[in-house]
């Protein structure tokens, strides 16, 4: 006896092949190359944990969600706020735009991996243009109004602290 219902245990010919063919080979090759970019938490001279040197406070808290501590106070530049987070902080000197972005988080990295962790030779090897001296490594110029990022580099011979900010003065 013939039974017309469809047979559950028979394998569909081709249906392996037809999932995984070239192009979707091909994007799931250009997806995972491209991953390590994607994930790049310290982008140099712009920005880390998705905070730009560019966003206002409203911004940052809505990028960060809500600080564990917030100060308001002045220096000699005049009044600035700073948002502080768990290993990060955002600083807005003139209340203004984000002046300043400061991480201690083992996990933000840059798209080549450098971060909190580095040794000098990581930095050198994964951030183009890099330069090197008594304790840290940096991009940009120590002149006023201009970006720079900086990262610390402590006794062990490791990175401690990046920051990426615009020079005050």
């Amino acid at each position: 006896m013939h039974s017309t219902a469809p047979d559950a245990s028979r394998k569909v010919p081709g249906i392996r092949a037809r999932l995984l063919s070239p192009g979707l080979a091909l994007a799931i090759a250009l997806s995972l190359a491209l991953a390590p970019a994607a994930g790049a938490t310290i982008l140099p001279q712009k920005g880390i944990a998705g905070v730009t040197l560019s966003m206002n406070q409203a911004k940052v808290m809505s990028v960060l969600g809500k600080p564990t501590r917030t100060k308001h106070a002045k220096n000699d530049f005049g009044p600035y706020t700073t948002l502080y987070y768990p290993g990060l902080s955002v600083t807005f000197q003139g209340n203004s735009t984000a002046t300043a972005i400061d991480t201690s988080r083992a996990s933000e990295k840059t798209a080549s991996g450098v971060g909190v962790g580095s040794t000098k030779a990581q930095i050198v090897a994964g951030v183009k243009g890099v330069k090197c001296e008594m304790g840290h490594c940096y991009l940009g110029a120590f002149l006023a109004g201009r970006k720079v990022t900086d990262f610390f580099v402590g006794a062990n011979g490791r990175v401690n602290r990046v920051v990426v900010g615009i020079v005050i003065d």
